[in-house]
């Protein structure tokens, strides 16, 4: 069993696991419920009702301090706990989406699998990245075929397999052999 299956029959076999998790997580249902009624329609109503409501009784208490006072603390209240629940639901999302990208990214076999958790690369590697990116557009538009693809590996060579057959390629026997000199080194 390759890796990879491994590591998805794990996941699969804890599958019900991460089910209990789930219902018993009060927060994350709470966080969920309250992304998705935030973001209706119904709550936009309800906040441009309060705001009128308060418009309107301004007149009623003479636009006094504690008139004012009332909608500074509703508002300021409300956006310090949505700014909260916005990182969760932000951060959620995000790690989902990395996922499935990742997901993508190992299961086709002519995508560079360097490419899986690159948002662990320092600001300084992204920029070099994306200047190698730019460097594949620019080919890119040369050639006269709109099907020619490039890649990162493709830029170095091709590789047709990834599981078989690259081991035995000299360019990874010599970065292999690099390698472990580098960490007898140490």
């Amino acid at each position: 069993m390759c890796e990879t299956s491994a590591l998805f029959f794990s996941f699969n076999h804890s599958k019900n696991d991460f089910m209990a998790k789930k219902k018993k997580n009060l927060f994350e249902r709470f966080a969920n419920w309250a992304t998705n009624a935030t973001g209706s329609s119904t709550a936009f109503i309800l906040a441009i009702t309060i705001i009128i409501t308060w418009l309107i009784t301004g007149p009623i208490f003479d636009y006094s301090d504690t008139w004012q006072l009332i909608i500074n603390t509703g508002t300021t209240i409300v956006t310090f706990l949505m700014v909260f629940l916005i990182q969760k639901t932000q951060n959620k999302d995000s790690k989902a989406i990395h996922l499935k990208l990742n997901e993508l990214l190992a299961s086709h076999a002519g995508a560079s699998n360097r490419m899986v958790d690159i948002e662990d690369l320092t600001e300084e590697e992204l920029d070099r990245l994306h200047k190698f990116y730019e460097q594949l557009s620019d080919l890119a538009e040369e050639e006269d075929d709109i099907l020619c693809t490039h890649s990162i590996d493709a830029a170095e060579e091709n590789h047709n397999l990834k599981l078989t057959g690259h081991m035995s390629k000299k360019h990874y026997q010599d970065a292999k052999a690099k390698r472990d000199k580098s960490k007898q080194g140490k």
